[in-house]
């Protein structure tokens, strides 16, 4: 059984990762945030953190009865913009989890997706996906800053 508590603090060392990448990415130039590179599914650097950030607003808005799909990419065209939004999806995915019981959280339903798609999931499940989502995307972000000259680590999850 997963309790809100556990998955605040997947959370919170999911987002203070995201945020560390999101300061190394301050590195890069405009040219460099926004240079198309073969082999990526979203391009460019900054689509992969729009992903990332986006996915994790989208699944929470289902699990609130909320599809929002319509968020634009180029609202977000640099760094700062990125980490503003990155720190407002935080909020909310905090103040979701601090008000959901550990029943709700683990008790698969119907909820409504994108195209009015019907999908049955447990609220833990969606929570859990968007954390190890955004891991997924820093690797690849990781991977094109090494690309664009600009590697780093240490970003993976800390254990303190």
């Amino acid at each position: 059984m997963h309790t809100p508590e556990a998955l605040l603090d997947l959370q919170e060392r999911a987002h203070r990762n995201l945020a560390a990448l999101l300061d190394h990415c301050r590195e890069l130039d405009a040219e460099q945030l926004n240079r198309e590179l073969p082999g990526f599914g979203y391009p460019t650097v900054r689509l992969q953190l729009h992903h990332a950030i986006g996915a994790q607003e989208y699944w929470l808005g289902v699990l609130r009865g909320v599809v929002e799909v319509e968020d634009n990419d180029a609202d977000f065209p640099a760094i700062d913009t990125l980490e503003a939004w990155r720190a407002r999806v935080f909020a909310s995915t905090e103040a979701y989890l601090r008000s959901v019981s550990a029943a709700t959280l683990n008790t698969a339903r119907p909820y409504l997706t994108w195209g009015g798609r019907e999908k049955t999931m447990a609220p833990a499940h969606v929570i859990l996906r968007t954390q190890t989502h955004l891991y997924h995307h820093q690797g690849q972000v990781l991977a094109m800053c090494r690309l664009l000259g600009r590697p780093a680590g240490g970003f993976d999850f800390p254990l303190t």
